[in-house]
């Protein structure tokens, strides 16, 4: 089975929202997913609220040979390294 990373479009009329899904690469753009990684919402203002993700999730999916979409593929370059730090700070917090 291959394993895409991509958007699965939510929401209503001129108000889409986006789930980042890991799906079959054969299922229709709205169909059964494996996994929900995470969101995107274009409606936000600010630009760096507007993506959010699991980035050990994505992770595990990138290791196992699923293939992002090129959106989707931005998405990842550009906010994982800040996800990732949220995420690590967050593991202090609780461990302290």
């Amino acid at each position: 089975m291959a394993v895409r990373i991509r958007m699965k479009k939510m929401g209503r009329a001129h108000r889409a929202f986006f789930r980042i899904v890991a799906i079959d690469s054969k299922q229709p753009r709205d169909g059964r997913v494996l996994e929900e990684l995470g969101t995107y919402d274009p409606s936000i203002k600010e630009a760096e609220k507007r993506v959010h993700f699991d980035p050990l999730r994505v992770k595990y999916w990138l290791g196992v040979g699923a293939q992002p979409s090129e959106n989707v593929a931005a998405f990842i370059k550009r906010h994982m390294e800040a996800f990732e730090k949220a995420a690590a700070e967050k593991t202090q917090a609780l461990t302290a």
